[in-house]
C-alpha cells in the first residue's frame, strides 16, 4: 500500500460512524456482509448519514457494495485492512523481524 492509499484508510476510518461501521462489518466477516438497514439498526444511524458514510468507505477501499437481487449488501475488503495494518507495521521493530514485545497480545498485557 502506498502512503496515498494510506491516507486515504486513515481518513476514512477517522470518524467515529465510520469506524463503527468498519468494524460492524469486519465482524460480519468476508463471506456474508450486511444490507445498510441491519448496519443502521445495529448502530442507531439515521439511513441518510449511513449513506454518506457508506460511500466513504467504499472510496477508500475499505468496504465494498455487492448487489444480491433488490438488496446491497456491503462487505468489509480484508485486502486492504490488511494492507493498512501492513503499511503501518513494515518499519516495525528497525525492519527486524518482531519479537513478541510488538504483537497486540504484549500491548495489551503492558496497558
Amino acid at each position: 500500500m502506498d502512503t496515498k492509499h494510506a491516507l486515504d484508510a486513515l481518513a476514512a476510518l477517522a470518524q467515529d460512524s465510520r469506524l463503527a461501521v468498519f468494524r460492524l462489518l469486519v465482524q460480519a466477516g468476508p463471506d456474508g456482509g450486511m444490507v445498510a438497514s441491519k448496519i443502521a439498526e445495529a448502530l442507531g444511524l439515521p439511513a441518510s448519514s449511513l449513506s454518506f458514510h457508506l460511500k466513504e468507505l467504499t472510496h477508500a477501499n475499505l468496504i465494498a457494495p455487492r448487489q444480491d437481487g433488490r438488496f446491497i449488501f456491503y462487505t468489509a475488503q480484508f485486502d486492504t485492512m490488511n494492507s493498512l495494518l501492513a503499511f503501518l507495521t513494515e518499519n516495525c521493530c528497525s525492519g527486524q523481524p518482531c519479537d513478541v514485545s510488538c504483537t497486540p497480545e504484549a500491548a495489551t498485557a503492558h496497558a
